[in-house]
């Protein structure tokens, strides 16, 4: 049950009305509870509202029935309303759009910063720079394959054009590692050892993200290409049209890189065999791997990856799959020898297409399409995302460090310092009232929860960033060119990855353990989740039980083996929704597993936490503003309903929409601004509570 405390919050809410908030963020959240259903003003058209999550997750809509009868024109308005289904249903077609997911959200805070700010001459221009060019499609499309074709003469040519300086392989593999981000027979990457205890980074090599698709025989313990050949060959004959590569020799080199991605391919295997037989994370050192592969001079193109990091024979690495290494060797040996005496080379053709396929984002439509029309030949429909998002993600890779600085500038207030300290609060506290199975489990979680500092990502300084991004040169009317660079800083990325164990990500959206610290990304305070000119309510109720919810999940996975409070929460909320929607003798039709139970009771105990460190920040100071005349719970009510379809990180748990719990938590409570009836008749019993 709700804690005696939180009754306190009563004194507030029967208050004189605290003055309106109208500061732009205000204005513009204003407009959205416009269109919102409020659970207290409209109760029965708020349990006719669904989130419209696609899946069978959702598999009752709220409301649908609710058998009151009553001669009211109440009734006779929910009749009506229930006519007009399809009303609903556009509602729910806009829910997306109204409110998108947290990433989409934290997208576009980053988007509303570059366009809007107008320093192009500071550090920070550098990243405005490279999303103006990005956006600039017209010049890219005047552009063409040129500067792709310019850059392949840069590194020797290529035969299929018919110029070719007859590189050294390893020579151009070093280059296309280290200045390019491209790795076309091997990935490399940083990482820790999850066999350890530490947080020790090591080099981590892998089979490449290969482009012709692979389908896994069991019998044969074998990729086979054959089922995607033909549209392999198809697209692959299309990009070297584009690049001028001219008849009969695109047939040649199209059929010699498509049989060398397919013998490559076929000792690549799935992440699920390679974790059942043993060949995730094995250690070796340089010198043992150039013994075992030695085509590859794997000590120079790792030092050119991870320049300028000293980086020696003795350097230990793991490999997630050996068979693999071996095999591209000894097929690229073989490769080697066959064709040097005839004057093509498929191994170069190999690299510039590899490379061609790194550089995709920054040419033209018709090299983008023509790996879509790829992608859907396989089945892959996806929708186009908008250029804008497409834009922030590719700053993002190359400027993740300088947008964190300026997104923390937007969010380090002193408003999102009290709002984690409360909540945290008010987590310790509903952790140390709980029921728990083992008392010495519990005390060791409590321990640990409360050795924890919460703090926020940290970013670098001003000095450092200048250092970092010193040498960066970015234009407005050469998007390639500045997509060069981002692969450079790309390359510094990977080297600070392997120096530091914690890197910044600007992308995250939910909080992560870091030795004894629990580090509260920037990205998590954006609107409309957060503005520090929001009414608190408004904060704690949206961000703060989100906050909760994620605090949950990360602290207590598998709370369902160390408690019987999920199962009893679940269970009693399951049930006040099935005698809601399908009428009392139903309860019993429909039981939730372990894991919809638990997260039932994750939803239902975030927003507890959230409500509760709403209380300790009016405890604190009890001055707070309204929003559309709501104000202190009606207003954090009506802010978690907003938010409640959520989908992270586990929709396929809920059958139900979270705002359903409000009309739990106000069946048998005071603290909500007006008893939830529907028809003249309170929509839950006030009974006991869960």
């Amino acid at each position: 049950m709700i804690g005696v405390g939180l009754l306190s919050l009563k004194q507030w809410n029967t208050s004189t009305a605290p003055p309106e908030c109208h500061s732009p963020a205000c204005l513009r959240a204003a407009g959205r509870f416009l269109t919102a259903a409020d659970p207290f003003s409209s109760p029965c058209d708020y349990f006719l509202f669904t989130c419209g999550s696609p899946g069978a997750a959702r598999g009752r809509q709220r409301g649908k029935s609710i058998s009151r009868h009553s001669n009211s024109r109440e009734g006779e308005s929910l009749q009506r309303r229930r006519a007009r289904g399809t009303k609903t249903e556009r509602m729910n077609d806009t829910l997306d759009e109204n409110l998108p997911d947290r990433q989409t959200l934290l997208l576009q805070s980053i988007r509303e910063t570059l366009e809007t700010s107008e320093a192009l001459d500071s550090l920070e221009g550098k990243a405005l720079r490279f999303y103006r060019s990005c956006m600039d499609t017209d010049t890219i499309e005047s552009q063409g394959p040129e500067p792709f074709l310019k850059l392949v003469q840069q590194l020797g040519g290529w035969p299929a054009l018919g110029e070719w300086n007859e590189t050294d392989l390893n020579s151009t593999l070093a280059l296309l590692m280290g200045q390019y981000g491209t790795f076309p027979f091997f990935s490399v990457y940083v990482g820790r050892d999850p066999n350890q205890k530490n947080d020790t980074p090591y080099i981590q090599i892998d089979q490449p993200d290969f482009q012709i698709p692979t389908q896994w025989d069991d019998q044969s313990q074998t990729s086979k290409t054959q089922f995607s050949v033909r549209a392999f060959l198809s697209s692959s004959n299309q990009f070297l049209t584009l690049l001028g590569v001219l008849f009969p020799s695109r047939e040649m080199h199209k059929s010699l890189y498509t049989a060398l991605a397919s013998e490559l391919a076929t000792k690549s295997s799935p992440l699920h065999h390679r974790h059942q037989a043993n060949m995730l994370y094995q250690r070796v050192t340089i010198r043992e791997l150039q013994t075992l592969a030695p085509v590859i001079d794997w000590l120079g193109c790792l030092e050119a990856t991870f320049h300028p990091l000293p980086i020696t024979e003795s350097h230990t690495v793991l490999v997630h799959n050996l068979p693999y290494i071996i095999h591209m060797s000894q097929t690229i040996s073989k490769w080697l020898l066959r064709n040097k005496m005839m004057g093509r080379d498929p191994i170069q053709t190999y690299m510039i297409l590899s490379l061609l396929y790194t550089l995709l984002p920054a040419l033209d439509s018709r090299f983008r399409e023509t790996q879509r029309n790829f992608s859907v030949a396989l089945g892959n429909v996806e929708e186009e995302e908008p250029r804008w998002k497409h834009c922030v993600k590719q700053t993002e890779e190359g400027f993740d460090r300088l947008l964190s600085h300026m997104v923390r500038d937007r969010t380090a207030h002193t408003e999102a310092g009290a709002l984690v300290a409360n909540l945290y609060s008010s987590f310790q506290k509903k952790l140390s009232d709980l029921t728990w199975r083992d008392k010495e489990f519990r005390n060791s979680v409590l321990k640990r929860v409360k050795s924890l500092t919460p703090q926020f990502m940290p970013v670098t300084d001003t000095d450092r960033l200048a250092q970092l991004y010193s040498q960066v040169v970015i234009s407005e009317d050469s998007y390639f060119s500045n997509y060069l660079q981002s692969l450079l800083l790309q390359r510094q990325r990977r080297t600070q990855l392997y120096s530091q164990s914690l890197q910044p990500d600007i992308m995250s959206i939910s909080p992560v353990l870091s030795g004894n610290d629990i580090i509260f990304p920037s990205g998590m305070f954006v609107p409309p989740l957060f503005h520090p000119t929001y009414p608190r309510a408004l904060n704690y109720g949206a961000l703060g039980f989100m906050m909760a919810k994620d605090l949950l999940h990360l602290l207590l996975p598998d709370f369902h083996t160390q408690s019987s409070s999920p199962e009893s929460v679940g269970a009693c909320v399951w049930s006040k929704y099935i005698s809601l929607t399908e009428g009392r003798g139903r309860v019993g039709a429909f039981v939730l597993s372990p894991h919809q139970k638990l997260e039932v009771w994750v939803q239902y105990t975030a927003l507890q936490v959230a409500l509760q460190a709403y209380q300790n920040s009016l405890q604190h100071n009890d001055s707070d503003s309204a929003l559309m005349g709501l104000f202190h719970t009606h207003l954090f009510f009506a802010s978690f309903t907003q938010i409640s379809c959520d989908p992270y990180p586990y929709p396929q748990l809920m059958t139900f929409e979270p705002s359903f719990l409000v009309s739990v938590i106000c069946a048998t409570s005071d603290l909500c601004p007006s008893r939830m009836t529907c028809q003249g008749t309170p929509l839950l019993a006030s009974v006991d509570g869960c």
